[in-house]
């Protein structure tokens, strides 16, 4: 992640235009009438100060007619009520809404873009913490910027408009100003860039905070923590997290607070306070050179272009610094090129071919040492392949690289004497269907999650669920919601039972190859006997790859791998295997022997 900062890191403007681009086009409405509304509702009252006070001072001080002074006011509460009335109907009746939907446009993209992500980014922590940063700062960037954007806009015209004025009036008075607070200006930036290594630092370490806070609310983990007594030790490491973020936030906190003071300080006594003042009050009160109405619309058009010249270079210039670097990121994470690219041809979803595993070799990023190395074998048309090894032998990395999950490194994967890069990714897993180790249910129907699409085939639902042994009575049928994200009467169901949806999918879905990492991990004797009845009955012509650790499944493989070390040491039948009295009769004896001590 540090090498793509460097060749494509941005500068302030050009992320702030990145970012005000995508808002125009996701919402230009929004944009154009935030941008609006706050100069009708800023403008006004500045100017009113400055011009309304002088013009009213003046009418009373030189003895005015009366009604030139009520007409005055009169003009000044219809401006002010207008501009609050107006400002009113924009939020109520158009901004809420189009700010919703802006935060979900920005949203749908971000979360496109990370369904696109090679899972090799991951494994990188370091593009990790930028990636979630990115996601769950999206929304506070866009009203951020937005906010910052339409505020510097008023405040350039607002400066313009009144710096007119004061020209008129008396040019020193301006000078003045724009001395006293242009010296503070690198200040503003070196705070900007402290206030952006606050967040970086903070976000790290809330990263952590939240998993310990996940644990506590989940309920993958609550019955472990209840029976376990894990509590005390969570909660400890928890409050080590807290005590990390909050010793964090006083590191930068106690410096920017001090610059802060500095800054106010100079900027208000020293600058406002006493060498505006004393310059006005001496034309005013000495020299006679200026009114009452033109010390009042002088001293209130000073300190209006004091805080707009303090925002436009100071408050304004620290905030979008800040930001910039969060959209940095963004724009890094929504540039990032996938290492898995597609190749030139559609591959063509039809009946099983030759799968031809060439000299493959695969690392995993910041790895030094090979997941797999030199690794060589031949599946056939309609085979059925059990890879089985002890944990870490790389029997779900291979499975991941005949998905394209991941690229090989070295040799390649052919289906049909067809490199598996030289087709569209998409085409290529189409042709499969995988049921993973740590296999998701989603908060949606039981159809929705057989087929893992929102139209579905019903019957052929059924027909899935019934190979999978799945016999849970669904209210609803398929139609009957599981989990409770969406739904309070969601129907929960058991380890075993998930598993069945999540084997059902492999049933459902037309393809030529089946990839079951550890299919029966959840299920009874019973219930393993019947999917791999199943699997046998209905998978005659479908190329079936599985893992599995009980190797009372593998036996009816056509042929078993066995995996150590990222190597294939064995390959054979159960009986070839069994003959030969290598690694997997070793295994295959020492389950059996705890099976039998079990039962005895």
């Amino acid at each position: 992640m540090k090498k793509n900062k460097e060749k494509t890191g941005h500068g302030m403007i050009s992320n702030i235009f990145y970012m005000m681009k995508i808002m125009f086009k996701v919402s230009h409405g929004l944009v154009i009438g935030e941008i609006a509304e706050h100069l009708l509702s800023s403008l006004p009252g500045k100017l009113i100060s400055v011009i309304g006070l002088k013009y009213i001072i003046d009418e009373v001080t030189s003895g005015g007619d009366t009604k030139n002074v009520v007409i005055g006011i009169a003009a000044i509460l219809i401006i002010l009520v207008f501009s609050e009335i107006a400002t009113s109907l924009f939020f109520e009746l158009f901004a809420h809404r189009e700010r919703e939907k802006l935060d979900l446009g920005i949203q749908s993209m971000l979360y496109k873009k990370a369904a696109q992500l090679d899972l090799s980014k991951y494994d990188d922590p370091g593009y990790y913490s930028d990636f979630i940063l990115a996601v769950e700062m999206s929304s506070d960037n866009i009203r951020y910027i937005l906010t910052n954007v339409k505020h510097y806009i008023g405040e350039i015209v607002s400066f313009i408009t009144i710096s007119a004025v004061l020209l008129t009036i008396d040019p020193v008075c301006l000078l003045i100003v724009l001395i006293s607070v242009g010296i503070f200006i690198p200040v503003g930036r070196y705070t900007g860039n402290l206030m952006l290594k606050r967040r970086e630092a903070i976000t790290e370490k809330h990263r952590k905070g939240d998993y310990f806070a996940r644990l506590f609310y989940l309920r993958d983990y609550a019955g472990e923590i209840r029976t376990g007594g894990l509590f005390p030790l969570l909660n400890r490491r928890f409050k080590e997290s807290a005590d990390e973020i909050i010793s964090t936030q006083d590191k930068y906190v106690k410096k920017i607070d001090k610059i802060f003071f500095v800054q106010e300080t100079s900027i208000q006594v020293i600058g406002f306070m006493l060498a505006l003042t004393l310059y006005i009050g001496y034309r005013t009160l000495v020299t006679g050179d200026m009114s009452a109405g033109d010390f009042v619309a002088t001293f209130n058009g000073a300190v209006q272009i004091g805080g707009g010249v303090l925002y436009l270079t100071v408050y304004g210039v620290r905030q979008f610094t800040e930001r910039s670097g969060m959209i940095d990121k963004y724009r890094i994470f929504m540039a990032e090129q996938s290492k898995v690219n597609d190749g030139k041809e559609v591959a063509a979803c039809g009946a099983p071919e030759t799968i031809t595993v060439k000299n493959l070799s695969f690392s995993y990023t910041g790895s030094e040492e090979d997941a797999l190395t030199d690794v060589s074998f031949e599946i056939k048309p309609c085979e059925k392949i059990a890879l089985v090894g002890y944990n870490g032998a790389g029997k779900t990395t291979l499975t991941n690289l005949l998905l394209r999950l991941y690229d090989v490194t070295g040799g390649s994967i052919e289906i049909g004497g067809k490199d598996i890069r030289d087709v569209t990714v998409e085409s290529h897993r189409a042709r499969f269907s995988a049921v993973f180790q740590d296999f998701q249910i989603f908060g949606a129907t039981v159809g929705e999650n057989v087929a893992l699409e929102k139209d579905f085939d019903e019957e052929r639902v059924l027909d899935a669920l019934k190979k999978a042994g799945f016999t849970k009575h669904l209210p609803n049928g398929v139609n009957t919601v599981l989990l409770r994200e969406f739904d309070d009467d969601g129907l929960m169901l058991s380890g075993g039972e998930q598993q069945k949806i999540a084997i059902a999918r492999a049933f459902y879905k037309n393809c030529p190859y089946i990839i079951l990492d550890e299919p029966s991990a959840n299920l009874d004797p019973v219930s393993e006997y019947e999917l791999n009845k199943a699997i046998s009955r209905t998978c005659d012509d479908r190329t079936v790859v599985f893992i599995s650790h009980r190797l009372s499944t593998t036996r009816h493989a056509d042929r078993i791998l066995m995996l150590e070390n990222g190597r294939v040491i064995e390959s054979g039948s159960h009986d070839e295997l069994m003959a030969k009295d290598g690694k997997y009769a070793y295994m295959f004896r020492l389950q059996a022997e705890k099976y039998s001590e079990h039962n005895s």
